[in-house]
């Protein structure tokens, strides 16, 4: 997710805004899961098999009865274990607050696997729900946004697919970091409070941190100033090998391709250009 919490905070991570959230449980949720979950072991992944009703009734049974400000990670346990997954090394990519970009990154370098390719991820990204203790068997229409209780429904689930998500990592891993807001890297965050304290440095061999600014600015933090700064400092203290990049090529090329008219574009290409015409 990664995840900064508010990247929206998690779920925005895969981030409904605060208005859906208010709007209530996703309409016809249970067919979009379900639905999904088996457009994932056919069309998606067809290596896991899982039984996709059985895990909407795992869901069902963490939610429906419980009060919406008292779902508990632990209350997603069963569910959880009806999805069991694994992924290669050299694989992960978390992010914070660089949505759209990641999005891009991940599409273009296509050895990536975020949370949102997790069965998990794939089944509830962007959607909302909560119950209540007297709700008989149905989610609710209306729901508190999920910044006004710990144990929020959605912020649990997330939270939960988040550490697992961490705990898998091993090899390589890439951590994208937006270096045109103060506290790119924030310990509220998913990534900062959850999937970074989950990593294993016995299991990881480094972690790639780069760092990407918005095309029109402002730059403002980068490998060596601001709390990234911090964030290095804790892998270091944890014992893991890591880089720092600021303005990866790569993440600059997928910007321009969404707004070359940015000046600095224009650069870009222009070096580019040279690369090429001095080979």
């Amino acid at each position: 997710m990664s995840f900064v919490l508010p990247i929206c905070f998690l779920p925005l991570l895969l981030c409904p805004s605060q208005l859906r959230a208010q709007l209530g449980t996703t309409p016809n949720i249970r067919q979009i899961v379900v639905g999904r979950c088996y457009n994932y072991i056919n069309l998606v992944n067809p290596s896991y098999r899982y039984d996709c009703e059985e895990i909407w009734r795992q869901f069902e049974e963490a939610v429906v009865h419980q009060s919406y400000c008292n779902v508990t990670v632990e209350d997603y346990g069963q569910m959880f274990y009806a999805v069991p997954q694994s992924w290669p090394c050299d694989r992960f990519l978390f992010w914070s607050k660089t949505r759209t970009l990641m999005h891009s990154y991940a599409a273009v370098v296509r050895h990536f696997w975020t949370l949102e390719d997790t069965p998990v991820g794939y089944m509830f990204n962007d959607l909302i729900w909560c119950g209540q203790e007297d709700s008989g068997t149905s989610l609710l229409g209306s729901c508190p946004e999920w910044s006004t209780c710990g144990n929020h429904p959605v912020y649990s689930l997330w939270r939960q697919a988040s550490q697992i998500f961490a705990e898998m990592a091993c090899g390589n891993v890439t951590v994208l970091l937006n270096g045109s807001i103060v506290n790119a890297f924030n310990r509220k965050s998913m990534f900062g409070s959850v999937e970074l304290d989950n990593l294993d440095p016995q299991k990881v061999d480094y972690v790639n941190v780069k760092v990407v600014t918005n095309l029109n600015g402002p730059s403002i933090e980068s490998c060596s100033q601001g709390s990234i700064v911090d964030l290095l400092h804790i892998l270091q203290s944890r014992g893991f090998h890591w880089t720092c990049t600021d303005n990866d090529q790569t993440l600059m090329i997928l910007q321009c391709v969404q707004d070359p008219k940015q000046p600095s574009c224009q650069t870009c290409a222009a070096s580019l250009l040279k690369g090429f015409t001095d080979k």
